[in-house]
C-alpha cells in the first residue's frame, strides 16, 4: 500500500452498553441526515432511553419512523419559538422518567436574507431570531434540564469551524456560534458544582438538509476533504458516537470543551 492510498478502517466493534439505564432527550431531528439522528442512534446502540422531538406537524412525517425505530417512549412536538412547548417537553419527561441524564441541542435557524446577504446586510430582527434559536434557545433547555439531573449529567450543543475562523457565506452564524460556544462555557462553570457537564461538538461539513442552505455548499464539503488529514468527511455517526462517549462516566471529569469531529481539518492553516 502506497503511502498516499488512504488506510482502510477496521468495522466498528460491538459498542459497548456506556449509557444503559440513562435517559437523554435529543432535540434537532429533521429527517435520518440530521447530526441530531446521529446522536440519538449512537445512544441507542449504547443502552440508552431517548426522548425525541419534531419540529411541526410537516416534519413529524419524516421523524416519527426514525423515532419508532429507535423504540423511543417520548416523541413530542418542540418549536422552542412557540410559548409552551420547551416547558411541556420538560414537563413530560419529568412525568415519564423523573428525571434527565443527557440533553442534546441540535437546532439552529436564520431567516434565508438574514443569511445569506452577509453580516452587513443582517437586520436586528434576523440577528436577534438566530441568535435566540440557535443559541439561546439551549439556554433555556438547560435551566430547565439541570433541576432533573439529580445525578448529575451532560449537556451538548453543535457549533461549527466558523464560529472561530471566517468560513464563506456563514455570515451571521458565525456569531451566533461563537455566542452558543461560550454559553457552554458559561454553562460548564455554573453547573460543574451540579455535576453536569457541557460541552460544544464542532462537526467538520456535513451533508444535511440545514448546511445545503449556504451558498457554495460543495465547495465547502471539497475543501474539508483537501484539507483534512485524514482525507475523508466525517458523518453523523462520527458525532454521534463521540457525544456518546462524552455523555459516559468514562468523560466524567470533562467539561466545558469545543471539541472537534472534523478528521482534523481544524488544525490546519
Amino acid at each position: 500500500m502506497s503511502a498516499d492510498t488512504p488506510h482502510p478502517y477496521p468495522p466498528m466493534p460491538t459498542p459497548h452498553r456506556i449509557l444503559a439505564g440513562k435517559r437523554a432527550l435529543v432535540v434537532g431531528i429533521a429527517n435520518d441526515q440530521s447530526i441530531a439522528y446521529g446522536c440519538a442512534k449512537a445512544f441507542h446502540e449504547v443502552g440508552a432511553e431517548l426522548a425525541l422531538t419534531y419540529l411541526n406537524d410537516k416534519a413529524k412525517p419524516h421523524v416519527e419512523p426514525l423515532a419508532k425505530q429507535l423504540g423511543a417512549p417520548l416523541f413530542l412536538p418542540l418549536d422552542v419559538s412557540a410559548t409552551g412547548q420547551l416547558e411541556a417537553v420538560f414537563e413530560a419527561i419529568q412525568e415519564r422518567w423523573g428525571g434527565l441524564d443527557v440533553l442534546v441541542h441540535s437546532i439552529a435557524y436564520a431567516p434565508k436574507d438574514d443569511l445569506t446577504g452577509g453580516l452587513l446586510g443582517c437586520s436586528a430582527e434576523g440577528f436577534a431570531k438566530a441568535m435566540d434559536i440557535s443559541c439561546h434557545s439551549f439556554i433555556r433547555m438547560a435551566k430547565l434540564a439541570a433541576p432533573l439531573m439529580t445525578d448529575g449529567g451532560a449537556m451538548f450543543a453543535m457549533s461549527y469551524h466558523g464560529a472561530n475562523r471566517v468560513v464563506p457565506n456563514y455570515n451571521v452564524m458565525g456569531p451566533v456560534k461563537a455566542a452558543l460556544e461560550a454559553a457552554c462555557r458559561y454553562l460548564a462553570h455554573e453547573l460543574g458544582p451540579r455535576h453536569i457537564r457541557v460541552h460544544a461538538l464542532s462537526p467538520g461539513p456535513l451533508k444535511t438538509r440545514a448546511a445545503s442552505g449556504l451558498k457554495d455548499f460543495d465547495l465547502l464539503l471539497n475543501d474539508a476533504i483537501s484539507r483534512a488529514p485524514v482525507g475523508e468527511l466525517v458523518d453523523i455517526m462520527d458525532v454521534g458516537y463521540t457525544c456518546a462517549y462524552m455523555a459516559s462516566p468514562f468523560a466524567r471529569r470533562l467539561t466545558g470543551s469545543t471539541l472537534y469531529i472534523d478528521g482534523g481539518m481544524n488544525i490546519e492553516a
